[in-house]
């Protein structure tokens, strides 16, 4: 059974850090993209960042380039995003995901629809 499981969620002061983690079992994924997204409450789902296979190149939403920072384990199987200068905007539910169907991609997938397995999810809530 394939398990994406998110920590480091909380609530944190604007202008302050988060560390977010997600640890794969179940399967690698070391020859997948993977990715973060995020959904606030009456919004869709949007794409934060995401990490080519190899952890060579990486891919932002426009609004958190400069300040965050996804990288990848292959060997631990997790991927983290680190998250500085957060914003009260950047309030939302955080899903790790992971492109379980394509091996080696070259292109870093940005939709939901392109992503296979998902966390459950880990609350950020940034205050002002």
């Amino acid at each position: 059974q394939v398990q994406l499981v998110e920590s480091g969620g909380g609530l944190v002061q604007a202008g302050g850090s988060l560390r977010l983690s997600c640890a794969a079992s179940g399967r690698t994924f070391s020859r997948n993209a993977m990715g973060w997204f995020r959904q606030a409450p009456g919004k869709e789902r949007e794409f934060v960042a995401g990490i080519k296979w190899s952890g060579a190149t990486t891919s932002y939403q426009d609004s958190v380039k400069g300040r965050f920072t996804i990288s990848r384990d292959n060997a631990k199987n997790t991927v983290t995003l680190q998250m500085n200068s957060l914003k009260p905007e950047d309030t939302a539910v955080y899903y790790c995901a992971a492109d379980g169907s394509s091996n080696y991609k070259q292109r870093i997938p940005t939709t939901p629809s392109e992503y296979d397995y998902w966390g459950q999810g880990t609350q950020v809530t940034v205050s002002s």
